[in-house]
């Protein structure tokens, strides 16, 4: 009995000093963070990123952390909902130390503000959905929100005293994070429908499709993009899905009259009915996930005249670089969710992957937002087009962060909507001529000038009355130069099925090479798998013939897929592609998504035969 007291008093005497020990540690980790503070010069968000994971390194060595970790296993196996209580503290802990240890003084106004979006955040009914409030949750909003706090940061290093312009402008930061939280609550609530979804009866495609939609609708611009990308190649998703997200090509929510008009106040200080003639923000020609398109008259001088000549007007959407970094926070908080319920040593590998590649991912997104960028490509390519007659790009006439004006196509329409507008007989003609302009187009690009469209969907391939087309929403266009040895290693290493190819090509794509090299063996062990489940077998110069003529061309068709799937489901390998290579793969699968909206209900062969025929 007494050795077992003293036992239990060494024990705890023990956890007392690594208390202590942890707890100086933990206080010493704010030093980097300190400094930078005390520093005359601008903080960057790298610095800003490296300071804070020093100080969650602290927090996640504190035994506090630890005990909160065996208490949340002890609950997890009851079925007892988490205590978050500690977590909040360790947070309130870690800012006030801050705010205590900071040489540059941070207006009450924005610690108000700051408390007031961690409050409502985290005890909003939606988000307790997702379970257990963590250090790597709350981390993962801290990483969010870096680029905000990097500018607060610097603001408040511009001057020790504070001017009525500094508050104003550190309070519509806060303004911003404000306005967040409703984006955040939409969001959340559209993830409400994943549970409807895997409770509907699986064969019962229409039923699930009618669910999808209805997410995508209401988590907005971020699921609409995403939406866009999948219906682009409906071999991916049963036919009813498919069909149903195919409407985000040319049905999307419009923008409001007011939005519309901030948008212009914005941008020039006016209205648009003082810039143009017969605007009408409330009926838009089209609209899609990063604005909408509307039919003005605008004045130009020809030939010593002044002139009204139609043009087109795209208007970009309020806050949306705001909604797809909150979309990539929430999905990145029910990723964290998903670990959390079903810790699985086996499942960590693929959701620490899967939120990585969303991060890549959404970068190719990012881009669109940028209008200005957008109307440098669409100068440059429409400079390009003059030197042929079988691809087109709109002119351009002006641009803004926000808003473009452009040529207005009096005789084009829409691919889909160009080909419901033929009779049976002129059918079969109009795809095969189509069908081999935009391979033409693809491949000159390509070949010819190194770098292609990034999203050449249906909705953004135009066809005009001699059937020419006219390649139109120029936000988005992929480099290739440099990356043609990986690409066709990895093209010829899916057809072909060579693992040893593909496994290699994906490893040079990868964010992480060295690492990857490292479990090649389980990667192709992997690939092997999966190639093998499809159906799809080795080729060699021994059965290349062989397999062709007896497979056909589902063989192909089959090994096309295949190229697209795996660098699309790459996450079941713990691995995640480049940004610019998975970019390259959307800007593929949207371009082969035209290609099968175009042969919709129509037998591959004709397809083939047709681009063969080019």
């Amino acid at each position: 009995m007494g050795a077992e007291k003293r036992r239990r008093g060494v024990g705890i005497v023990g956890e007392l000093g690594s208390l202590t020990v942890q707890t100086y540690r933990l206080s010493r980790s704010f030093s980097p963070l300190v400094r930078l503070l005390a520093h005359e010069h601008d903080v960057t968000r790298d610095e800003l990123s490296a300071a804070v994971d020093t100080i969650f390194e602290g927090l996640y060595a504190h035994p506090a952390t630890r005990s909160v970790e065996r208490i949340t296993q002890h609950l997890r196996a009851r079925r007892l909902i988490p205590d978050e209580q500690s977590t909040e503290d360790l947070i309130r802990f870690v800012v006030d130390q801050l705010l205590q240890r900071s040489p540059v003084p941070v207006p009450q106004a924005l610690v108000d503000e700051f408390w007031q979006f961690f409050e409502e955040l985290f005890s909003s009914e939606e988000i307790k959905g997702l379970g257990e409030m963590s250090l790597d949750m709350v981390r993962l909003v801290i990483t969010t929100y870096e680029p905000l706090l990097t500018e607060v940061i610097n603001i408040l290093k511009a001057g020790r005293r504070f001017n009525q312009w500094q508050i104003q402008e550190l309070l519509r930061r806060a303004a911003t994070v404000r306005e967040d939280i409703a984006i955040v609550r939409r969001q959340l609530r559209a993830l409400r429908w994943v549970r409807p979804f895997f409770q509907a009866d699986p064969k019962d495609f229409h039923q699930q499709a009618q669910i999808v939609v209805a997410m995508v609708r209401e988590f907005g611009p971020f699921f609409i993009k995403m939406a866009q990308v999948a219906a682009a190649n409906a071999d991916f998703l049963p036919e009813e899905i498919a069909r149903e997200l195919s409407v985000f090509h040319e049905d999307v929510p419009p923008m409001t009259p007011e939005e519309v008009n901030e948008a212009f106040l914005e941008s020039f200080g006016k209205l648009p009915a003082d810039l143009y003639m017969g605007f009408d923000a409330e009926k838009p020609l089209r609209s899609g996930s990063i604005g909408s398109v509307y039919l003005a008259k605008k004045p130009f001088v020809e030939n010593g005249m002044e002139v009204l000549r139609p043009i087109i007007v795209k208007v970009g959407r309020h806050n949306i670089d705001r909604e797809f970094a909150i979309g990539k926070l929430v999905i990145g908080l029910a990723i964290l969710s998903s670990q959390y319920w079903a810790p699985h040593s086996k499942l960590a590998p693929f959701l620490r992957a899967l939120q990585e590649q969303v991060d890549e991912f959404v970068v190719g997104f990012l881009q669109e937002l940028d209008f200005e960028d957008e109307a440098r490509n669409q100068i440059r390519f429409h400079a390009r087009a003059r030197d042929t007659g079988v691809w087109r790009v709109p002119a351009l006439y002006g641009a803004s962060r926000r808003v473009l004006e452009m040529e207005f196509l009096s005789d084009g329409d829409s691919l889909l909507r160009a080909l419901r507008r033929q009779t049976p007989s002129a059918r079969k003609r109009f795809r095969a001529q189509v069908a081999q302009r935009l391979l033409y187009t693809i491949l000159h690009h390509a070949l010819v000038y190194k770098e292609m469209h990034g999203d050449l969907h249906p909705g953004n391939i135009m066809i005009g009355s001699d059937n020419a087309l006219y390649l139109i929403d120029w936000g988005n266009t992929v480099p290739l130069t440099g990356k043609w040895n990986a690409v066709w290693d990895y093209v010829s290493g899916a057809c072909l099925a060579d693992v040893d190819l593909l496994t290699d090509a994906l490893i040079r794509i990868s964010t992480a090479p060295e690492a990857n090299a490292a479990r090649r063996a389980e990667i192709r062990a992997l690939l092997a798998e999966t190639l093998a489940k499809r159906g799809i077998k080795p080729l060699g110069a021994r059965n290349l013939v062989r397999e062709l003529r007896h497979g056909g061309l589902a063989s192909l068709h089959r090994r096309g897929q295949a190229i697209l799937h795996l660098i699309s489901n790459t996450q079941h390998l713990g691995l995640v592609v480049r940004g610019d290579y998975t970019h390259l793969s959307r800007a593929l699968m949207a371009a082969a998504g035209s290609f099968g909206s175009l042969y919709e209900g129509v037998p591959r062969r004709r397809m083939l035969r047709d681009l063969a025929g080019s």
